[in-house]
């Protein structure tokens, strides 16, 4: 199955799609230079094949690349991030713990 992942900026997402057939979504809200993550969520057929991840994988990617932080106020994005500390950096400092995230990388 081909895989394709775009950011769709007029509904606010990033879009996962399976073969031309949309599969998931992570919706945000931008404000200034924050992308707030608010839902994620992947077709209940297709789940655990490891699409959200790679849905928001591609997400925090994006936004690292345009110079933008995240709040992960969706709770898959923040888990995310605390098993992928690469993407900590993301997150300010003095917001992590509201995330349960660590205010350091290890």
């Amino acid at each position: 199955m081909a895989t394709e992942i775009a950011e769709n900026p007029q509904r606010s997402r990033y879009e996962l799609r399976l073969d031309g057939e949309l599969v998931g979504v992570a919706d945000y809200i931008r404000a200034d230079t924050v992308d707030s993550f608010v839902h994620t969520e992947t077709v209940a057929r297709f789940r655990g094949r490891g699409l959200a991840a790679e849905l928001i994988e591609f997400a925090l990617a994006a936004s690292r690349e345009s110079g933008r932080e995240i709040l992960p106020y969706c709770s898959f994005v923040s888990e995310y991030i605390g098993s992928h500390p690469e993407y900590l950096e993301l997150v300010p400092a003095e917001r992590r713990g509201e995330f349960r995230l660590p205010v350091a990388v290890a």
